[in-house]
């Protein structure tokens, strides 16, 4: 509503007041001294580890597909451009797709003000595998220069009370207070913007069944809408890179989304770069106002391969910090996973086993980040 946009602005502008750090906007010597950002430190071995050499890849051309056209007679259009940019990369980005400007700002905002915290109170929010950590990507041993939190969502875009009974999150202008126990103003903006996001996700799955020519028209987003569905939030903070002898770091490794979809949204700092068919990689161009659309590996498996799950990664390379909020929208753990029958083709030959999600989801905790996890799915 108008109202509820009203009061977002006003604590967007709030939150700039309080809090900022060259990431999010422009902000006081005196609040910059007050609210340095923290983080734990890699030892010389492990910035070697996650260390790249310096070259340049050439920049992505990302496919744009404007979502406002969709109730409209550009629907058709706009579900067959979304099909083009999955068979084809894997990605793309979408514009007009209905999530507030207000809502983005002001859940960035808050987002800022955490991961600003000292290193300690950011450390009683730690858990596994929901919750802050930084350094550790997984339980394989990959590394990455970033802090994050991991969010479980519900299809309402709440995030459960239950998930976090072991943990604590600072909310932004308050002392440690329990995520069960509002207010928190981080929870409360992070649970509006999973719940915008969510629906927008949904949305694009619908596009893609009419897109693929699939019926029900449901058949996709029903899997992230489901009651159960087993959806996740992360927040990811890039601090500014150390110095390495003219070398990148890695924020976060190459690997693909396990999900069904993935949606990120960034400020205005590079780093993310896609995978291209032929192994080669390119820097996808930052645009705040957009959200981007990753194929993750069980759509690759629903739609027998025609969809490819994008391989990605973040390199710290700015001087800038870089924040991103990525939206996981993933099926029940019981939901059986395999090629959809109208989507088999003429041979009818399925490329990958039936499996449930929570099969699949416990076999990416098993190997490294890189690791080529389908393969072992594949008839």
């Amino acid at each position: 509503s108008s109202a509820r946009i009203t009061q977002l602005e006003k604590l967007s502008r709030l939150l700039d007041q309080a809090f900022s750090c060259p990431a999010f906007s422009s902000v006081s010597s005196r609040t910059r001294k007050k609210k340095k950002p923290t983080m734990v430190v890699l030892a010389k071995g492990e910035l070697e580890q996650i260390a790249l050499p310096a070259a340049q890849p050439p920049l992505a051309h990302v496919r744009e597909v404007d979502l406002s056209a969709a109730p409209g007679p550009g629907r058709a259009a706009a579900a067959r451009a979304l099909v083009s940019a999955c068979e084809e990369q894997g990605f793309f980005k979408v514009t007009g797709h209905g999530v507030p400007p207000e809502l983005v700002r002001a859940a960035e905002a808050a987002a800022a003000e955490f991961f600003a915290l000292p290193q300690a109170e950011k450390e009683a929010a730690a858990g596994r595998p929901l919750g802050y950590d930084s350094k550790r990507i997984g339980v394989s041993g990959d590394l990455g220069w970033i802090e994050y939190l991991m969010l479980g969502v519900t299809p309402a875009g709440a995030l459960p009370a239950a998930s976090f009974a072991s943990w604590t999150l600072p909310c932004a202008g308050a002392a440690v207070a329990s995520l069960s126990e509002p207010p928190c103003p981080l929870r409360d903006l992070l649970e509006e913007y999973a719940a915008a996001v969510r629906r927008m996700a949904c949305g694009v799955l619908e596009l893609m069944a009419e897109g693929l020519g699939i019926a029900p028209a449901d058949a996709l987003s029903r899997l992230v809408a489901d009651a159960e569905s087993d959806s996740m939030l992360r927040v990811n903070h890039y601090p500014p890179r150390p110095e390495l002898q003219g070398r990148l770091l890695t924020g976060f490794g190459e690997h693909t989304d396990p999900q069904v979809i993935s949606v990120l949204r960034s400020n205005g700092t590079s780093g993310l770069e896609i995978c291209a068919r032929d192994g080669s990689w390119a820097a996808v161009p930052p645009d705040p106002d957009s959200f981007f659309v990753n194929v993750a590996d069980a759509l690759q498996v629903l739609t027998n391969g025609r969809f490819r799950s994008v391989r990605h990664r973040v390199v710290v390379s700015s001087e800038r910090p870089r924040v991103s909020m990525i939206f996981f929208g993933g099926p029940p753990f019981g939901q059986r996973l395999a090629p959809l029958r109208q989507l088999l083709g003429d041979g009818g030959r399925s490329r990958y086993r039936e499996f449930t999600w929570k099969e699949y989801k416990s076999s990416t905790h098993k190997g490294r980040l890189a690791t080529d996890r389908l393969c072992s799915f594949e008839n």
